[in-house]
């Protein structure tokens, strides 16, 4: 595990929101990184989907440590700001939040990220929602 690896997964452990979605860590490379939440009824709405509240939460994490990979030395990252586009209601077994860095400044950066919606065990999937985030770096321990 190289040390950019290291530091998202070590920040990903502290977030009990995340454990709470039953969520993991997929995926960690420079400038991207892959959130996976597996569907279950605690996670629905009343039309039976999956809430938006889940979806969003996992997409703007896959965003913010997507940026952690670009951010100076001893900074974090948190959100200013961002846009969700729900694309079709949110079925699936498993979920898939994506988030790419399209620009990392000194002290802000700019990320997009989508959501993937499985129903099987291949790599079928939809894409059910499409974020724009603003991130900003932290002074760590500020």
């Amino acid at each position: 595990m190289d040390e950019r690896h290291a530091r998202v997964s070590a920040s990903f452990e502290r977030q009990g929101l995340m454990k709470t979605l039953g969520a993991r860590l997929a995926r960690v490379a420079d400038g991207e990184v892959d959130i996976g939440m597996p569907f279950g009824g605690a996670l629905s709405q009343q039309h039976g989907y999956a809430h938006a509240g889940s979806i969003t939460s996992i997409v703007d994490s896959a965003c913010g440590y997507a940026a952690l990979t670009r951010a100076p030395a001893g900074h974090g990252v948190v959100t200013v700001e961002f846009k969700v586009n729900f694309l079709r209601p949110a079925i699936g077994q498993r979920f898939l939040a994506v988030g790419r860095v399209v620009h990392a400044g000194r002290t802000m950066g700019v990320c997009t990220g989508e959501v993937r919606a499985f129903t099987g065990e291949g790599g079928d999937c939809k894409v059910v929602a499409l974020m724009q985030a603003t991130v900003a770096f932290v002074k760590e321990g500020a």
